[in-house]
């Protein structure tokens, strides 16, 4: 189960982060991989790294998920190259404004973080799922995963910090996710969705860190810490795996049972 030999994951957001750790899980099964960030520098030190770590084969694509012209072009990279691509990670995200509250949060902060968080899973998803369709078809690949990162603010508030646009835009990608399954399930395509916890990030760190929130997720969060590097790979790989056919419309909260209580 999960051999991902021959197959192609493609991550958005991974130059680092998340999408980076996830994208290095899919390495380890013997995914080929597309690394799809703004910062291509970083992309082509991950690929010349995993190549000669796993043995597979990486391409680092320059891509902007909130143009379309920039996941056009991304999509026929990965065609030319590839030919095929089996699990698209939607990882691409943040939020301009954050800790400014609801009744003085700038309507261009909105407009942004809609657009990146939102806007750019919308348009990524519609793109790569017209290419496995067309792939599937001609018989190039056999099945396609959209895998949506959404967050546990897309499922409940917080009393910790404001940050009302990105719960507005996790939110709705799980809804979104919802959605899409549904209208793709006799397609060969399963669109599913993970919503992650406290995880150390590049956006998330100087938080994490400070000691009020410390105090707030060792009160918050059962399991008393944050995730881990790594702890989010297995529910990515399980739910862009061949075996997880049956698996659609599915979030799977990631986050040490901060919303079991």
């Amino acid at each position: 189960m999960f051999d991902y030999s021959g197959k192609v994951v493609a991550i958005t957001g991974a130059s680092s982060g998340l999408g980076k750790q996830m994208a290095e899980g899919f390495a380890q099964c013997g995914a080929n991989l597309v690394l799809l960030a703004r910062r291509v520098e970083r992309l082509e030190a991950s690929a010349k790294e995993w190549k000669e770590k796993y043995g597979v084969e990486v391409l680092p694509v320059a891509c902007d998920v909130t143009k379309a012209d920039s996941i056009a072009a991304a999509i026929a990279k990965i065609d030319e190259v590839f030919g095929h691509c089996e699990v698209i990670v939607n990882d691409a995200g943040g939020e301009k404004g954050t800790g400014t509250p609801l009744v003085d949060y700038k309507r261009e902060d909105w407009d942004f973080t809609l657009d990146l968080d939102l806007t750019s899973v919308f348009s990524m998803t519609q793109a790569v799922v017209k290419y496995m369709q067309k792939q599937i078809a001609d018989k190039k690949q056999s099945y396609g995963r959209v895998i949506n990162i959404a967050s546990i603010y897309g499922l409940v508030g917080n009393t910790a910090l404001p940050t009302i646009a990105y719960h507005t835009t996790k939110g709705a990608v799980v809804n979104f996710t919802k959605g899409a399954a549904a209208e793709l399930a006799t397609t060969g395509v399963t669109v599913n969705a993970i919503c992650p916890g406290y995880f150390y990030t590049e956006l998330t760190t100087e938080t994490l860190d400070s000691e009020f929130f410390q105090t707030f997720a060792n009160n918050s969060v059962p399991m008393k810490r944050y995730g881990q590097p790594g702890e989010l790979n297995s529910a990515a790989i399980f739910l862009g795996a061949e075996e997880s056919s049956y698996v659609t419309g599915q979030i799977v909260a990631v986050d040490g049972g901060y919303t079991c209580v």
